[in-house]
C-alpha cells in the first residue's frame, strides 16, 4: 500500500524533498505539504499539483511526517501537530540539533521517530542524509525512511550519538568544498587567469574528482598519491599544504563543527 507522506515546511529543503519524492514515482495524491502563505501555496499547487494545507491538517492521516522547518520552529510545530499524529506514524525530523527525546516528549506514545541530517546538495539530487532511528523504530519503518530520502541522494544510518560528527562532515561539508573552490579560483587568478576561466577550471576539477572518488574502490589517500609524482607540480603543492598545516586545519575545523553541534543540541 502506498504511504501517505506529509512534508511540514515548504522552504528550500521542503520543496527539494517534494520534487525528489515525486520524481521517484510517488503518486502526488498520496503527498501533502504545509504552507500558510497563500501566494506560496498557490505556487506549489501550480508547479507540482500537490495538496497544500496547514501543519495539523497535513499531519492528520499521514503515514510519514517530515519535519522540514528551522530548529527554533520545531517546539511550536510539535505542539501544533501533537493532536493529529496517530500512534504508528513515522516522524522524520530534518531540523539540525533537535534530539529524538525532545521530539518524543512532545508527541503521543507509539510514534516512530527518526532524526536526519541532510545537506544542500540534495537540491541537485546528490544530497547526503545521516539518519538515526529511535529504538522503537522497526526495520520496516526504517527501510521506508531510507527509500524516501534516497530520492534526494544517499543515506547512511548511524547511532544518534554520532549525529554531531555527521553534521561536521556532511552537514557543514559543502561549505568546506566551496571554501576549497574559493582558494583554487583565487590561486588561479593570482597566476594570471581571468576569474571566469579560473572558476570553470576549479569547479569542473572538483566535480570530476568527486565522481572519480565516488566510483572508485580506492581510498582518497591512494587516489591522491596516484596523481602526485615525486618532485612534480602536484608534489610541490601538497608539500606546501602540509607545511602550512592545511590538512591539520581541516581536521581541526571538523572537530570544531562537531563541538559546536553538540553545544547547539544540548538540552536547555
Amino acid at each position: 500500500m502506498t504511504q501517505r507522506i506529509a512534508i511540514l515546511g515548504a522552504g528550500v529543503m521542503g520543496e527539494t524533498l517534494l520534487s525528489a519524492i515525486l520524481s521517484s514515482g510517488h503518486p502526488v495524491d498520496h503527498l501533502v505539504i504545509s504552507e500558510r502563505r497563500d501566494e506560496r501555496a498557490a505556487e506549489l499547487r501550480e508547479a507540482y499539483g500537490v495538496e497544500v494545507t496547514g501543519n495539523a491538517e497535513a499531519a492528520a492521516g499521514a503515514d510519514v511526517v517530515l519535519l522540514v522547518v528551522k530548529p527554533q520552529d520545531v517546539p511550536s510545530l510539535l505542539q501544533e501537530i501533537a493532536g493529529s499524529v496517530a500512534p504508528g506514524t513515522t516522524v522524520v525530523s530534518l531540523a539540525a540539533g533537535i534530539r529524538i527525546e525532545a521530539i518524543a516528549s512532545a508527541l503521543p506514545g507509539g510514534v516512530a521517530i527518526v532524526r536526519a541530517m541532510p545537506n544542500t546538495p540534495a537540491l541537485v539530487g546528490e544530497g547526503m542524509f545521516g539518519i538515526s532511528p529511535a529504538p522503537a523504530v522497526t526495520d520496516e519503518q526504517l527501510a521506508a525512511v531510507v527509500t524516501l530520502l534516497e530520492s534526494g541522494g544517499k543515506v547512511v544510518v548511524v547511532d544518534e550519538s554520532l549525529q554531531d560528527a555527521v553534521t561536521a562532515v556532511s552537514g557543514s561539508g559543502p561549505a568546506y568544498v566551496f571554501y576549497l573552490a574559493e582558494a583554487m579560483i583565487a590561486g588561479g587568478v593570482a597566476e594570471g587567469l581571468d576569474p571566469a576561466t579560473a572558476r570553470i577550471l576549479a569547479q569542473q576539477t572538483l566535480v570530476g574528482s568527486a565522481k572519480l572518488l565516488a566510483g572508485s574502490e580506492e581510498t582518497a589517500e591512494e587516489l591522491r598519491r596516484r596523481v602526485t609524482s615525486p618532485n612534480g607540480t602536484t608534489h610541490a603543492a601538497i608539500t606546501t599544504f602540509d607545511e602550512r598545516g592545511v590538512k591539520d586545519g581541516l581536521v581541526a575545523g571538523v572537530a570544531a563543527a562537531a563541538a559546536r553541534s553538540a553545544e547547539l543540541s544540548a538540552p536547555q
